[in-house]
């Protein structure tokens, strides 16, 4: 395991939908390690190297909302998209108002999170101090491959790098609360299943500690 970060991560909204519902939207009371893991690596990702969240420290008080949003229940075909930009025309399939679904959704309203990230070398090189310093300067001067979002893209979010002591937690979050089973991280395997892993979380004073992939308290 390598150098830890510390990245501030906020927006007006977020959605981290519980697998088990199946047509509302229900997000999760805070945002998961594999969304945090998301928002790390859309500013810095390398093939050589795996991001591991190891807390999570929750800002503001939990919040939620509720809104209607619309859904489709089909993707446009990859391979149409390719043809017609190969072409420069053509028919991609696009959308049509009976595949437009409206769903209602509990989001999460006006979050603010710090993440503790630490990164292993999977191949390659061993250089830790390279991509530290590296999503180091890019997190300091905004920068990022894709824009972080929190749970789905319409949420998108800004972040800060944290360099000195985390933020103190609303006070509303002071004590210990159980926030359940939470989903930790998906292994998507080469014959394209996904292998979900969950974790028992609790929050003390706003920070949640996150055991690794490994350990004993993940289940699947």
């Amino acid at each position: 395991m390598s150098f830890g970060v510390k990245l501030h991560v906020w927006a007006d909204g977020a959605l981290f939908t519980r697998p088990e519902m199946k047509v509302e939207r229900l997000s999760y009371d805070v945002i998961t390690p594999s969304a945090a893991r998301g928002v790390i690596e859309a500013i810095y990702w390398k093939p050589e190297i795996r991001w591991h969240i190891q807390k999570i420290h929750v800002l503001k008080p939990i919040q939620f909302t509720t809104l209607r949003r619309n859904e489709v229940g089909t993707k446009i075909s990859a391979r149409n998209a390719q043809q017609a930009m190969k072409a420069g025309r053509g028919s991609i399939g696009m959308f049509v108002e009976e595949e437009r679904q409206q769903r209602a959704a509990t989001v999460l309203r006006d979050v603010a999170y710090v993440i503790e990230a630490s990164f292993e070398i999977v191949k390659g090189e061993t250089n830790d101090a390279k991509h530290l310093d590296q999503f180091n300067r890019r997190a300091r001067a905004g920068q990022c491959y894709t824009r972080p979002f929190l749970g789905c893209r319409e949420f998108a979010a800004d972040f800060a790098l944290v360099e000195g002591e985390v933020p103190k937690p609303h006070n509303a979050l002071t004590g210990r609360r159980d926030l359940g089973w939470m989903l930790h991280d998906i292994d998507f395997k080469k014959d394209g299943t996904r292998e979900p892993f969950f974790f028992h979380a609790h929050m003390h004073d706003g920070m949640i500690d996150v055991p690794p992939l490994s350990s004993d308290e993940v289940r699947r």
